[in-house]
């Protein structure tokens, strides 16, 4: 029975050196100073970013690869391709400055045009396209926005 008592009065001690065996260790893991990070990257990273603000700055318009939340206004929906077509044609002959933009989701073709940031804009082009396009209505979605006026003095 006595020996029963010595290992259990031994294991608290055991446990106890154990640990403080491990204690040293996580402190070798830091190696730079506090509070410093260092960011190890691929250079290619910034060239990629550069090119990014460049495109945008470079007043392209809408092909800035930039996009928001937005309204475009929806001219045809159906299934006929040539149908789609002729809806974009017709657009482009009356207002050849704004973009139009023709998606497929089976089975329909939609064409959609411009790039709207408030729903009253295009709001007021549906109204002028109701003679042409009778059957019209405003989407929300990502839109390009259109090439602000920078020339003004604020």
């Amino acid at each position: 029975m006595k020996k029963a008592k010595k290992n259990t009065m031994f294991q608290p001690l055991k446990a106890i050196i154990f640990l403080a065996m491990l204690l040293p260790f996580p402190s070798f893991a830091q190696t730079t100073p506090r509070g410093k990070v260092e960011v190890i990257k691929d250079s290619r990273i910034d060239t990629l970013i550069a090119r990014r603000y460049a495109t945008a700055k470079s007043g392209t318009g809408t092909t800035t690869g930039f996009s928001s939340n937005g309204y475009r206004v929806q001219i045809f929906s159906g299934s006929d391709r040539n149908q789609a077509f002729k809806a974009q044609a017709k657009f482009q002959d009356k207002y050849p400055d704004i973009r139009t933009y023709i998606s497929y989701h089976e089975p329909n073709f939609k064409v959609r045009i411009g790039d709207f940031r408030t729903r009253l804009e295009a709001q007021k082009m549906l109204y002028e396209l109701k003679p042409w396009f009778p059957l019209m209505f405003i989407i929300s979605e990502k839109i390009n926005p259109p090439k602000l006026d920078t020339d003004t003095p604020q």
